[in-house]
C-alpha cells in the first residue's frame, strides 16, 4: 500500500498510500492528524483549521487561449497568469514532497461510464483522503487495477500557504484550477469541500462540451419507472430536506448531469449540513454518520457524543458519508430523462405561490435567475426581505456564462416534455413579520401532486404580474394559499409587494440581455 509512484509529479515523499481502507484511515488519523478523534456514532471527527468554509474570493482559473473564451470571467472566475500558477503548483509538490506521508486517492466522478472522470487526489492528510473515498465513486478492485493516467488531479497542500507576494494571489490562500492541465491546487485552505467543488467546477467546464447538462442541484426518482426529478435550491429553500422521500430512491443530494440518456450524480457521497441535526427531522442522514462517515468542525460532549446544536467552531458544521449509506439510495446512482424539474425558492416577500408552472422560456428565466430571499435578523442591517439571486442556482461554481447553462436546460426540457414547476417554501399571507411560513406538510403534497401527475391536469390560469402559470387546485390544500394575493388581508400591500420583486427580477435579469436566445427566456416576465 505504502510503494505508489506519484514521481511522475516530481513528488519524493517516503511514503506514499493509495486508496487506503477507512479503517486504515482511522488509524493514520488518530496517530498522525491533529486532533482527530472518533465520535460515539463511529463517525471520524476531524477539523479544518481556521478556514470553515469555502474560500470563493481565493479561487482562480488559469487563463490560457484554449479555454479563455469560454470562461465567464468576473469574480467567480477570477484569471491567473500561467507563470504565476507556476510558482503556485511548484510551491504545493514542494510542500507536499516534504511531508512525511502521503495520500493518494483514486476515484471517479460520474456514475455513468460513459461519461465519467477519473479523479487522482494527492493530500498529506488522512482526513482528507477519507472525505474524498465518501465522496468520489469508489473503484472496485479490478477497475483500482487498470486505473491508469487520472483525467484530473487535485494537489492538496492546504496546511501551507500560498505566496501573497504573488501579485494575482494576494492572499495566504489560493484554490486554482487549470483546465488545460486538468489539475487543481489548494493552498492555504484544510476545508474539505474545495475539492469536493473543485471537481464539480471542472464537470461545469468539460460536461457542456459535450452536450450534457452539469447541474447544482439533487434528484429522485420513481420507484417503478425509473423516471427522475430534480429539485434545485440554493441554502434554506429546502432541497435536502425535500429529496429525503421514501417513496422514491435517492439518486444525489447536491451534484448531477443530465445526458442524452437519463441523469447521474456527480459523487459517490453526500455532504450535509450537520448544524442542528436531529434523528427525528433527518433520520437517513443521522443514521448515514457512522463508521467510515467524517465529520467536520463538531463539538464532542465528553462521552464522544456529537453536539450537534454547538456551533462554536462555525455554523458549517458537516458530515460526509457514501451515498449508500442512505436505505432509499439507488446503486448505481442513474436515472431516466426527468419527468419534472422543480425549482425551489423561499421567498420572504411572500407574494409567490406555493407552486406554479413555467413554460420552458419562464424555466430559462427562473434558471438564470436563481432567486432566493433572505430574512430580517440573518445578516445585521437587514430589516426587511432581500432578495438573492445564484445564477442557474450555483454560481459560484459556474464556468461558462448563465446562459449556456440555461440553453442547455431548456433543450432538454422540450425534448424530454419534461414539465417545469415554481415551489415556494418560504412565506404566505404577508411577507415576513407579517405572514407565515409554508406548512412542510402542504409543501410535501406540493411535491407528491407533482410527482403522480395531479397537477399537470389542473386547469391553471397566467398570473398578471410574474407571467407564470397559477395552480389553483392541490389536494390537501386550502385554495387561499394557493393563490397568494387571496392569503393577503391586505391586498394593496400585496400588489405593492409583488411589482417590487417583479422590479427586483427585472433588474437582476439586465446583466444577462443582450444575447438573444436568453433575452427571449426573459419576455413573457418582462411583458
Amino acid at each position: 500500500m505504502n510503494s505508489f509512484d506519484l514521481s511522475q509529479y516530481e513528488l519524493t515523499a517516503k511514503e506514499i498510500y493509495r486508496n487506503l481502507p477507512p479503517s486504515v484511515l482511522y488509524e493514520h488519523a488518530i496517530r498522525y492528524d491533529k486532533e482527530a478523534t472518533i465520535a460515539e456514532n463511529g463517525a471520524l471527527v476531524a477539523y479544518s483549521g481556521e478556514k470553515t468554509g469555502r474560500s470563493p474570493l481565493d479561487k482562480r482559473i488559469v487563463k490560457n487561449p484554449t479555454s479563455e473564451k469560454a470562461v465567464w470571467w468576473g469574480t467567480t472566475n477570477i484569471p491567473l497568469d500561467p507563470m504565476a500558477y507556476g510558482h503556485v503548483r511548484q510551491r504545493a509538490l514542494d510542500y507536499l514532497s516534504v511531508c512525511p506521508r502521503l495520500y493518494c486517492f483514486d476515484g471517479f466522478a460520474g456514475w455513468d461510464p460513459k461519461y465519467r472522470i477519473k479523479v487522482r487526489v494527492v493530500c498529506s492528510r488522512p482526513y482528507h483522503a477519507l472525505f474524498m473515498h465518501t465522496m468520489l465513486i469508489r473503484p472496485t478492485a479490478e477497475e483500482l487495477a487498470s486505473f491508469g493516467q487520472p483525467d484530473f488531479v487535485i494537489f492538496n497542500a492546504g496546511t501551507f500557504p500560498a505566496d501573497d507576494l504573488i501579485a494575482e494571489v494576494g492572499s495566504k490562500t489560493c484554490v486554482s484550477l487549470h483546465l488545460e492541465d486538468r489539475e487543481l491546487v489548494i493552498l492555504g485552505t484544510e476545508y474539505a469541500g474545495e475539492m469536493k467543488k473543485g471537481v464539480f467546477t471542472v464537470v461545469n467546464y468539460f460536461a457542456p462540451k459535450r452536450g450534457v447538462l452539469s447541474m447544482h442541484c439533487s434528484a429522485t426518482a420513481d420507484k417503478q419507472t425509473r423516471r427522475s426529478s430534480l429539485l434545485f435550491g440554493l441554502s434554506g429553500t429546502g432541497k435536502t430536506t425535500l429529496s429525503a422521500d421514501p417513496k422514491r430512491y435517492l439518486i444525489g443530494d447536491d451534484e448531477h448531469c443530465w445526458s442524452d440518456d437519463g441523469i447521474f450524480n456527480i459523487e459517490g457521497g453526500c455532504y450535509a449540513k450537520a448544524i442542528n441535526l436531529k434523528s427525528e427531522s433527518e433520520p437517513d442522514i443521522f443514521a448515514a454518520l457512522r463508521f467510515g462517515a467524517v465529520l467536520e468542525n463538531v463539538v464532542l460532549e465528553e462521552d464522544h457524543s456529537v453536539d450537534y446544536a454547538d456551533s462554536s467552531i462555525t455554523e458549517n458544521t458537516r458530515g460526509a458519508y457514501p451515498i449508500n449509506f442512505i436505505r432509499n439510495s439507488l446503486i448505481p446512482c442513474v436515472a431516466g430523462h426527468p419527468t419534472d424539474v422543480i425549482f425551489l425558492t423561499c421567498d420572504a416577500f411572500g407574494v409567490l405561490p406555493p407552486v406554479s408552472s413555467l413554460t420552458p422560456e419562464l424555466a430559462m428565466f427562473h434558471f438564470v435567475s436563481g432567486y432566493t430571499a433572505k430574512v430580517a435578523g440573518t445578516e445585521v442591517g437587514v430589516k426587511e426581505p432581500t432578495a438573492t439571486f445564484s445564477p442557474c442556482f450555483g454560481g459560484p461554481f459556474l464556468v461558462w456564462q448563465p446562459k449556456k447553462y440555461a440553453e442547455l436546460l431548456a433543450e432538454k426540457i422540450k425534448q424530454n416534455r419534461t414539465r417545469v414547476w415554481l415551489v415556494n417554501t418560504g412565506w404566505t399571507g404577508g411577507s415576513y413579520g407579517v405572514g407565515k411560513r409554508m406548512n412542510l406538510g402542504h409543501t410535501r403534497a406540493i411535491i407528491d401532486a407533482i410527482h403522480n401527475g395531479t397537477l399537470a391536469k389542473v386547469q391553471t390560469y397566467r398570473d398578471p404580474v410574474f407571467g407564470f402559470d397559477l395552480v389553483p387546485e392541490c389536494p390537501g390544500i386550502p385554495s387561499e394559499v394557493l393563490v397568494p394575493r387571496n392569503a393577503w388581508v391586505d391586498k394593496a400591500a400585496y400588489d405593492a409587494t409583488a411589482k417590487k420583486l417583479f422590479q427586483l427580477f427585472k433588474d437582476n435579469f439586465k446583466k444577462y440581455e443582450g444575447d438573444a436566445k436568453t433575452t427571449a427566456a426573459g419576455s413573457d416576465m418582462a411583458a
